[in-house]
């Protein structure tokens, strides 16, 4: 049933459908049935055999662009593309020319791991994804004739077959095919959510009439393929088939570029960071040593693993392995497939999520809210005679099921209520009449039919016998309960005497009024708690939707979402406002009202330019241009298939619940990367800072190339384990995100920290020789050092880990365990057989008892430096 809430929500896309066969543009507007027949040098009758196969020839098979999987050596050649991996492969090359033969072959080994494993993760993606690609319609039935002088034949043929000028049939559930021009009509409502947005069905009707809006999606005489039918037949002839569709127009558009997400430009950032360090490290090295020690490119070795020394070699590998392990719990867990690997990351780091309310916040479906009297008060009979109008229209006028609102009546009252009326007549739902009306025979009154009428609320008053002050108080009434959000049928009744002649529209006339019946949508069963869990994880929802901000308002209010009246904004106001005053307003709005898709895709990125990560769940063609224009877009299965090709994630359901699960295990993901790199880069850092000291002071290298080697095979073994970790539960608290600026005044402070407590180790290295001399001893220098490099980074793995107190009260872990291996390692190895081999020797008692007084320093050092950073943290949140 028609109803007074819901409007049409235009797409912005630029093709409409042509009716024709030659070049020649089609005329203003919508042709007539008899100029579209002509144009298409059709019929009602439908085409012959010979023409169809014919046009088949010419326009080709009515089907979509085929969007074809990478295969997987492209996915491989694509994972080459990240900037962390040409880093390596540079540093790799230039080792390998500087004859450091071990540092290149570990850099090129684990660049192909990192290769490997991204690649045959997003390649299993593409798998799942193709499993759940689907033809926009199976089957469809056509009027065909073997020739001229045949009679029209119904049949069933693939859609791929349909060609212009075919003559269709339409029913309760068929998929439009094809664009359609429709020739006749029976109750005919659409379901276009796929294509507008538009929770409600839309009535259509082949008359030629004038549409209210400009927009294609307005004009009742079309249909579009990807949309469906709700209620009614129809019969149609198909305008426009394939590539040329509005459709294919959308689903073309998906293959445009995308912008850089949110990993994108933290791996930008960070990426710059390091090649700068990079490339400043070996040439000062170099001068250095040429200036104070009068050693020339001998030292370039040392140089270069200096500089190898800086770079995260594990970072790849690193990323990869937690996004995969992210992506694959999902899949097994949620049913959630992460098409896009860096989309996992970019998921941790949402902190605004945009949606529309249909089928997430709100089913599918409306629910009855209250049956309203003229006088505006509570009234059952209202309710009583809606549901006889309901049950009759049903049944004698031969619908296949229930209109959603006349199902909310029938949900709403005891099923014998209606029964007892004796059905005489019907006369459907018409959206020229905006009404239905039920003959029915009430039980004890022979001789009297009562006809029960039920529509929108402008079409009911005006076949009623009122005044007009009563009329236009009743509208007034109807036009505010619309303001609230609800949706509004009238419900009126008349007498008259028993006839055996068929009821006409001619006959709703004169009614008399009994009252409204009011409806909401039905509130999603999970999303009042997974509003919770994603506003207690810092991410805002924001409502983008084409219904009545009334409508958008009130699911707000009944879910608890803070939506004031000035935090709703439509659509005529943001055509007002250009990109800088939209980016501010849309932070402080909620509910984004009487959206069409370039309002989504506009909103989406001012949240995006205000310096937001932005996530965007929709569904249908309408969606296209946000969730390209987006960090991350979101889809469910059941979702319209250009939707879920052009989405990064897709989900089981359409369900906040799948959404918050998916944050956080991006989180999660997201909190290791992060801490990796954080304890990595300070550490490296320090490391590189100690290495140019001692090589000015020393008069030989603070440490052998194969020494930097082995130490930083070490430290790799053991940073793999931050992909196993499980971070603190604080890490679901705020967004994960990589910003080069915060990451470098980190590494920075803990950097400088890492360097004092090596130059502490110098000084310790000193005494335990007895006296400055002792540091000629070129072995023990190397020893010591190696050993406290590696227990002073076991130290940090340990004590800055994710989030606050993180290492506090928690079981060893991965992470306590690789920590534990690594201080057994940089004890044991200087002892052992292998450590001779690299140059190393055992050290006296006494180093280790004052390497022990400096660690104690060192771990106070940090657990400050830690508190002031968490302290900082807590105050920009």
């Amino acid at each position: 049933m028609a109803d007074t809430t819901t409007a049409s929500e235009p797409d912005a896309g630029p093709i409409a459908p042509e009716p024709v066969l030659s070049d020649a543009g089609p005329e203003p507007g919508v042709p007539t049935v008899l100029q579209t027949l002509r144009r298409l040098d059709s019929g009602p009758r439908g085409l012959t055999e010979t023409e169809a196969e014919e046009r088949q020839v010419r326009f080709g098979a009515n089907t979509l662009p085929d969007h074809r999987g990478a295969s997987w050596a492209r996915v491989l050649l694509r994972s080459l593309r990240d900037p962390f991996t040409a880093v390596l492969l540079c540093l790799g090359l230039v080792s390998a020319a500087v004859a450091s033969w071990g540092t290149a072959c570990v850099i090129l080994l684990l660049v192909a791991v990192s290769c490997v494993l991204r690649s045959s993760g997003e390649y299993r993606a593409d798998r799942s994804m193709a499993a759940l690609r689907d033809l926009v319609a199976a089957t469809a039935t056509v009027l065909r004739r073997t020739d001229e002088a045949a009679p029209p034949d119904a049949r069933e043929i693939p859609v791929a077959e349909l060609v212009p000028g075919d003559v269709i049939r339409l029913g309760p559930g068929d998929l439009v095919p094809a664009d359609v021009r429709l020739l006749r009509t029976q109750g005919l409502t659409v379901q276009q959510a796929v294509l507008t947005g538009e929770s409600a069905p839309v009535a259509k009707d082949a008359a030629d009439a004038v549409a209210d809006g400009d927009d294609d999606f307005d004009r009742p005489q079309l249909c579009f393929q990807g949309s469906s039918v709700a209620s009614g037949s129809a019969t149609a002839v198909i305008v426009t088939t394939g590539a040329r569709t509005r459709f294919a127009a959308v689903h073309g558009r998906a293959d445009d570029r995308r912008e850089a997400s949110a990993f994108d430009r933290s791996v930008h950032g960070i990426s710059w960071i390091l090649i700068r360090f990079m490339l400043l490290t070996p040439p000062l090295v170099l001068m250095a040593n040429a200036a104070l020690r009068d050693r020339g490119l001998e030292t370039l070795p040392f140089a270069v693993a200096v500089a190898v020394g800086l770079t995260p070699e594990m970072l790849p590998v690193i990323v990869t392995t937690c996004l995969a392990r992210g992506a694959s719990l999902l899949a097994r867990t949620h049913g959630v497939i992460v098409k896009r690997l860096p989309a996992l990351h970019d998921l941790g780091a949402v902190d605004v999520l945009c949606l529309d309310k249909t089928g997430t916040l709100t089913q599918d479906r409306p629910v009855l809210h209250r049956a309203l009297g003229p006088d505006g008060r509570d009234d059952p009979e209202v309710l009583r005679w809606a549901a006889v109008n309901a049950w009759w229209t049903l049944q004698l006028a031969d619908l296949p099921t229930p209109d959603a609102l006349d199902e909310a009546v029938l949900d709403a009252v005891d099923e014998d209520d209606p029964m007892a009326y004796d059905g005489l007549a019907a006369l459907p739902f018409d959206p020229v009449r905006r009404l239905a009306t039920a003959v029915v025979r009430t039980p004890g009154r022979l001789g009297t039919h009562t006809l029960v009428a039920k529509g929108a609320a402008e079409a009911v008053l005006e076949r009623c016998a009122l005044a007009q002050a009563d009329r236009e108080r009743l509208l007034a009434l109807a036009a505010e309960l619309a303001d609230d959000g609800l949706r509004v049928l009238a419900v009126a009744v008349a007498e008259a005497p028993a006839r055996t002649r068929d009821y006409t529209p001619a006959d709703e006339r004169g009614l008399s009024f009994r009252g409204f019946v009011t409806f909401e949508d039905a509130l999603a069963p999970t999303a009042a708690d997974a509003l919770k869990v994603l506003a207690d994880r810092g991410v805002t929802v924001k409502i983008l939707t084409g219904d009545h901000p009334g409508t958008a308002t009130r699911v707000c209010r009944d879910l608890g979402i803070a939506a004031p009246s000035d935090s709703v904004l439509t659509a005529d106001r943001v055509d007002r406002l250009d990109d800088t005053e939209l980016a501010e307003v849309a932070v402080r709005t909620t509910v984004f009202a009487r959206c069409a898709p370039t309002h989504k895709a506009r909103i989406a990125a001012a949240l995006r330019a205000g310096g937001h990560t932005v996530g965007y769940l929709g569904d249908g063609v309408n969606d296209l241009p946000a969730l390209r224009t987006a960090d991350v877009g979101i889809a469910p299965r059941e979702a319209v298939a250009v939707a879920r090709e052009s989405a990064d994630v897709v989900l089981a359901e359409k369900d906040l619940t799948a959404i918050g699960h998916s944050i956080a295990a991006g989180r999660y993901a997201g909190g290791n990367i992060t801490t990796y790199l954080r304890i990595t880069l300070s550490s490296n850092l320090g490391n590189v800072i100690a290495m140019l000291a001692a090589g000015l002071l020393l008069p030989f290298l603070p440490m052998l190339p194969a020494q930097v080697l082995a130490q930083n095979l070490c430290f790799d073994a053991a940073q793999l384990a931050f992909a196993y970790d499980r971070p603190h539960p604080s890490v679901l608290h705020r967004p994960t995100v990589l910003r080069p600026r915060d990451l470098l005044r980190f590494i920075t402070g803990f950097g400088i920290l890492n360097a004092c407590a090596d130059l502490a180790t110098f000084g310790v290295l000193a005494l335990a020789l007895h006296g400055p001399d002792g540091l000629d001893d070129a072995a023990v220098f190397h020893s010591g050092w190696f050993t406290e490099n590696l227990i002073t980074q076991a130290l940090v793995m340990t004590l800055l880990r994710s989030g606050r107190h993180a290492a506090e009260h928690r079981k060893p872990g991965p992470i306590g365990w690789a920590a534990a291996t690594l201080t057994a390692v940089g004890l044991l190895l200087p002892v052992s057989p292998l450590g001779s081999l690299l140059g190393l020797t055992p050290l006296p008692t006494l180093y280790y008892l004052l390497l022990a007084a400096v660690l104690v320093l060192y771990t106070a050092g940090l657990m400050a430096v830690r508190a002031r950073d968490e302290r900082r943290l807590t105050d920009h949140r």
